[in-house]
C-alpha cells in the first residue's frame, strides 16, 4: 500500500503543463541543437510532443526519435503531397512501423487543394486507404486538410473516420466547421496562427470549440507564433499558443494546459501520470478525488476511457483518509469552491464526506458535492439532513428524462427504482435549503429538451455537458463493471 506521501497534491506555478500534439523534430532544420530544443520545451513545461511522419522517412525518423526520448511519440504516414507513392507495400510498411508501442497515431494524411501536388483523385484514394489503416489499427488519424474543407468531411463520413478519434491538424475552418469536425468525433488542433491577430475565425474557434476537443500543437519547424514570426519555430513555443488561447477563453493558462493535455493523452492513448490526484485544481475550484467506486456504469463516462483528467492521474491506488483529504487539501483560503467530485462516487464515502465537508465549512471554504444522487439509497436512510451540516451545495447528475433511459444509460446498480430516488434526492436537498444544479450529457441516447423539462419541473437548473460518443458504446462493447 503507497504511503501518504505518495499522494499528489497537484497545485498551479512554475510552467503550465502542456502537449504539443504536431511537431517534426526530425527534420534538418534541428541537425545542429535538436536536443537543446527538446530540453527547451521540457523546461518551457512541455511533457508529450507527437513527432509526426509524412512519408516513409520521416515516420522511420520519428520513430527513432520517439525511441530516444521519453516525451516524444511518434506518427506515421504519407502526407497528400506524395499521395501518389502509396501503393500496397508501402501501405503494409506503415502497417508495420505502427506496431512500435510508440506509435500513438496514423498521418499525417488528407488533403491539400492548395498546393495540388498530387493529383487529387491520389489524394483521395491515399486517405481513404490510411483511414482504413487507423481503423484496422485502431489508433487516431492525424489529418491534414488545406482547401479541401467540403471533400475531407464526405470522405470522413464516408468512410467512418471519427470511430477512432483523430485531430484536424493546423486547423483550416470557421466556428460552424470547427463544430462539424468535433460532431464527427474529431479533435481540433490550434497553433501559432492564433497569435497572429486578435479577431478572424480561428480567434472564434478557439473561443467556442468545446474544451474537450482542444489540442495545442506548433507545426515546428513551421507556423511559429507571433514572439517569434520569421524564425525557426520549436516545441517550447506551443506556451504561446497557450496564453494566447488562453487570454481568447478568458481562463488560467495553466488551467487550459492541464486541459489540453489531458485531451491528448486520452485521444493517443498515453500513459497516466504515475502519482494519482487527490485533490486537483481548475478554474478556480480544488476538486477531490476521494474514492473511484461508482453506483452507476454510465457507458459515456470518461474513467472507462482513461485514468486521466484535465492533465491528472485519477486512477486511485487506494482511498485516502480523512486526514490525508485535508493534508491534500491544504489551506482552502483563494478558492472558489472545494468540490467532492473525482472518478467515483462520493457519497460512497458518506462519513469522510461529512467529516471533511464540516471542517472546510468551519475554516470558512465553500462545499460542494457532485453526485449521481444515489446516497439515500447506498445508507438506506434520508443522507440530505447529514449533507447539508457538510455542504452548501449540490450538483446532481439527472442524464436522463425516465426511469428507463436512466437504467440504459447509467447501468444503476439499484435497478429501474434507481431514478424515482434521485428526483427524490433533488426534492430533499432544495426542501433543506441547499443550492441545487443538475447536469446531463450531450449523448446520442438522452433527449437534452426532455430533460431540461424535468428539471424545469423541478424548480432547479441544468448544467449541459458535452458528451460526444466513447469508443465503447460506438462499438457495441461493453464498459468495464464498475470495481474492474
Amino acid at each position: 500500500m503507497p504511503s501518504s506521501e505518495s499522494t499528489d497534491v497537484a497545485r498551479t506555478g512554475g510552467p503550465p503543463l502542456l502537449a504539443d500534439t504536431h511537431v517534426h523534430l526530425n527534420l534538418d532544420a534541428y541537425d545542429r541543437d535538436r536536443d537543446s530544443v527538446i530540453r527547451r520545451a521540457r523546461d518551457a513545461g512541455v511533457g508529450i510532443m507527437v513527432n509526426v511522419g509524412f512519408d516513409l522517412a520521416t515516420s522511420r525518423a520519428s520513430i527513432d526519435l520517439a525511441c530516444r526520448h521519453d516525451l516524444v511519440y511518434a506518427s506515421v504516414g504519407l502526407h497528400p503531397h506524395d499521395a501518389g507513392k502509396l501503393d500496397d507495400e508501402l501501405l503494409a510498411e506503415f502497417e508495420r512501423l505502427a506496431s512500435h508501442p510508440k506509435v500513438v497515431a496514423i498521418g499525417e494524411t488528407g488533403l491539400d487543394y492548395y498546393r495540388d501536388l498530387s493529383p487529387r483523385d491520389d489524394q483521395r484514394r491515399a486517405f481513404v486507404a490510411q483511414i482504413g489503416l487507423a481503423k484496422k489499427l485502431d489508433l487516431p488519424l492525424i489529418i491534414h486538410n488545406r482547401d479541401a474543407l467540403a471533400d475531407v468531411i464526405e470522405i470522413v463520413d464516408d468512410e467512418d473516420a471519427g470511430s477512432g478519434g483523430g485531430v484536424m491538424h493546423c486547423f483550416p475552418g470557421d466556428a460552424e466547421y470547427a463544430r462539424a469536425v468535433v460532431e464527427r468525433g474529431f479533435h481540433v488542433g490550434i497553433g501559432g496562427p492564433v497569435t497572429y491577430s486578435a479577431r478572424g475565425r480561428l480567434v472564434e474557434v478557439a473561443r467556442t470549440v468545446p474544451r474537450s476537443r482542444l489540442l495545442l500543437e506548433t507545426d515546428a519547424p513551421w507556423l511559429p507564433p507571433k514572439p517569434h514570426r520569421g524564425k525557426r519555430n520549436e516545441p517550447s513555443y506551443v506556451a504561446h499558443v497557450a496564453e494566447a488561447i488562453a487570454e481568447i477563453r478568458s481562463v488560467d493558462v495553466a488551467d487550459l494546459g492541464r486541459t489540453t493535455t489531458g485531451n491528448a493523452t486520452r485521444l493517443f492513448r498515453l500513459p497516466a501520470p504515475p502519482t494519482p490526484s487527490v485533490a486537483y485544481e481548475m478554474w478556480g475550484n480544488l476538486y477531490l478525488n476521494i474514492t473511484n467506486r461508482c453506483t452507476n456504469e454510465c457507458y459515456f463516462c470518461v474513467r472507462y476511457e482513461t485514468d486521466t483528467l484535465w492533465g491528472y492521474s485519477l486512477r486511485l491506488d487506494r482511498e485516502p483518509t480523512v486526514d490525508e483529504i485535508m493534508k491534500a487539501i491544504g489551506d482552502p483560503a483563494g478558492y472558489h469552491e472545494i468540490v467532492f467530485c473525482g472518478y467515483g462516487e462520493p457519497t460512497v464515502r458518506l462519513p469522510e464526506v461529512i467529516e471533511v465537508g464540516s471542517r472546510l465549512r468551519s475554516l470558512g471554504a465553500r462545499v460542494r458535492l457532485d453526485t449521481n444522487g444515489h446516497g439515500s439509497l447506498i445508507w438506506n436512510r434520508n443522507i440530505v439532513p447529514e449533507l447539508a451540516l457538510a455542504v452548501d451545495a449540490v450538483s446532481v447528475s439527472l442524464n436522463a428524462a425516465s426511469a428507463e433511459i436512466y437504467d440504459d444509460v447509467c447501468r444503476p446498480r439499484f435497478g429501474l427504482r434507481t431514478f424515482e430516488h434521485v428526483l427524490a434526492f433533488v426534492r430533499e436537498c432544495r426542501k433543506t435549503g441547499l443550492s441545487v444544479t443538475t447536469s446531463a450529457v450531450d449523448v446520442p441516447e438522452i433527449d437534452i429538451a426532455e430533460v431540461k423539462a424535468l428539471a424545469a419541473e423541478l424548480d432547479v437548473p441544468l448544467r449541459v455537458r458535452g458528451g460526444g460518443v466513447p469508443r465503447a458504446r460506438r462499438r457495441g462493447r461493453a464498459a468495464p463493471r464498475a470495481g474492474s
